[in-house]
């Protein structure tokens, strides 16, 4: 459906640790990086779409994060939506909602919230039932 999603940020050297951190939890390898930009992307496996890119808004005028938007990454594992919250929080970013099931949406619906540095909301999830 998606062919990229790109999230604004403020402060690319800042943004650029937390979002290394929680691709590769994710398993999602860095496509590219261009400081002078600046901007960066991590694509999906297998490749090469979706990718998810960050970096300064294209029209030069300042980062403000969305009021009721949501960049949600899916993970293959309940453990690892714990890994990518811890690792998210490890680097910068601040807890929306702990990983837990979210009944509300679907039975097996576990997930973590988080914000990055600039304040973009961001969800990590998974619809499977727990492993055995």
């Amino acid at each position: 459906m998606y062919s990229h999603v790109f999230v604004g940020v403020a402060d690319f050297e800042r943004a650029l640790p937390f979002y290394a951190a929680l691709m590769d939890v994710l398993g999602n390898p860095l496509r590219f990086c261009d400081r002078e930009r600046p901007w960066a992307g991590w694509q999906s496996e297998p490749g090469p779409r979706p990718l998810f890119l960050i970096g300064a808004p294209y029209d030069r005028m300042a980062h403000a994060a969305g009021n009721g938007q949501m960049v949600a990454f899916m993970a293959a594992s309940r453990a690892m939506v714990d890994a990518a919250h811890e690792a998210a929080v490890r680097h910068g970013g601040a807890t929306e909602g702990a990983p837990g099931l979210r009944p509300e949406y679907h039975a097996h619906y576990y997930a973590a919230y988080v914000r990055d540095p600039d304040g973009n909301k961001l969800c990590v999830v998974c619809h499977d039932p727990e492993s055995a």
